[in-house]
């Protein structure tokens, strides 16, 4: 049995991540306006995520994209801020320690870039995520920071870096 790889996005990925972005949002009843499933960059991932301070992991295994997620800098809000990013995985790949992997070699990025603060947004019943945030040290905020669009996200986090 191969172990999981966590690498960069490539551009053959995109289909498989925007499935999985499409299933586990359905899961959760957040298809509308104001949740990420909607974002332009959904179907082509690794092409929104060239810029320096910007980038987006998968979570390989047997060849099989398992989820992802990424750092960007948070729109509206200081250079000092980025934000976490759609880090979704399937269902099967959950409980196996791959979200903290992942998140944990999201804010090495974030630190390598520069940042001093992560951000990110999330919405009530994505319980086990918000575990692993309160575990990480993420801090729940009263609202949200920036402009991400994304109104129907009800919780909100930030991490000092």
């Amino acid at each position: 049995m191969s172990e999981p790889l966590i690498r960069p996005i490539r551009p053959a990925d995109d289909p498989a991540m925007a499935a999985i972005i499409h299933e586990i949002m359905g899961i959760f009843g957040a298809q509308g306006p104001g949740f990420a499933i909607n974002d332009p960059e959904v179907d082509a991932m690794s092409a929104h995520y060239t810029e320096p301070r910007a980038v987006f992991f998968v979570v390989e295994e047997r060849s099989r994209v398992l989820g992802g997620g990424g750092i960007a800098p948070l729109a509206g809000a200081d250079a000092d801020v980025c934000e976490l990013r759609k880090m979704y995985f399937l269902p099967g790949a959950r409980g196996r320690g791959l979200g903290e992997q992942m998140l944990r070699r999201c804010l090495d990025a974030a630190r390598q870039r520069g940042y001093r603060r992560c951000y990110l947004e999330t919405l009530t019943g994505m319980d086990a995520a918000m575990k692993l945030y309160n575990r990480m040290g993420f801090k729940p905020l009263c609202g949200p920071l920036g402009h991400t669009g994304h109104f129907g996200c009800d919780r909100h986090y930030l991490l000092e870096l």
